[in-house]
């Protein structure tokens, strides 16, 4: 059950203290952020991300963009998530312990006492070309684990050529701004969060659970 990377259920990421600098919730459209996601709710993010996000945007270049697919995401949707990922893993193993079925699951959905998208500190996105279009990236967003054979992690070795490519060139822009990623999933990419204030070594997170998309 090892995994390389730290996941979100470890208990390093849930002893880190959250300090919140109270920053608003912002429609990060409003930013000139392409937004592409099902839910209005979802276009929301504090606002120190939502900044970070138009940086890397620009440095994207005229012939790129970011297309956002959700930000924000209400706490009882996020426990419907995880909940529903981590029954079906208990399902496909009945083997699994409580504890283990729920490390698995955080692979994949972040469990909702340290989830950075109920935070607005979260955002699943990709690259698109200038007309909007997404661009090849290896997977889907929100592509599991079982069902991509593992190339949703950033770094999966199963992945190459273009897809690669379009991975690096949008980790650049986000680290660049101030972003961190969620080595399983190369969609995710936080800002101020638990995860983001274990991966860059801050004393605290900056963002805590928020109540509404606005």
């Amino acid at each position: 059950m090892a995994d390389p990377v730290v996941l979100m259920a470890d208990e390093r990421v849930s002893a880190i203290p959250v300090v919140d600098n109270g920053d608003k919730m912002v429609d990060v459209r409003l930013g000139g952020i392409a937004y592409d996601g099902a839910d209005e709710a979802g276009a929301w993010l504090r606002v120190g991300l939502a900044r970070r996000l138009r940086v890397a945007d620009l440095a994207l270049g005229e012939d790129l963009r970011l297309l956002v697919r959700e930000g924000f995401r209400p706490a009882a949707l996020q426990e419907q998530y995880f909940e529903r990922y981590r029954r079906g893993l208990l399902a496909a193993d009945p083997s699994l312990s409580q504890e283990s079925s729920v490390m698995l699951a955080s692979r994949f959905i972040s469990p909702p006492a340290v989830a950075p998208h109920v935070s607005g500190a979260a955002v699943d996105l990709t690259l698109a070309d200038h007309l909007g279009q997404p661009l090849d990236l290896g997977t889907p967003i929100d592509a599991t684990p079982e069902e991509s054979e593992g190339a949703c992690y950033f770094a999966a070795e199963n992945v190459g050529g273009t897809a690669r490519q379009n991975r690096e060139t949008l980790a650049l822009a986000l680290q660049s701004a101030g972003l961190v990623n969620y080595p399983t999933e190369w969609w995710h990419w936080s800002y101020g969060d638990r995860y983001w204030a274990l991966s860059t070594g801050r004393p605290a997170a900056v963002y805590g659970p928020v109540g509404s998309g606005r």
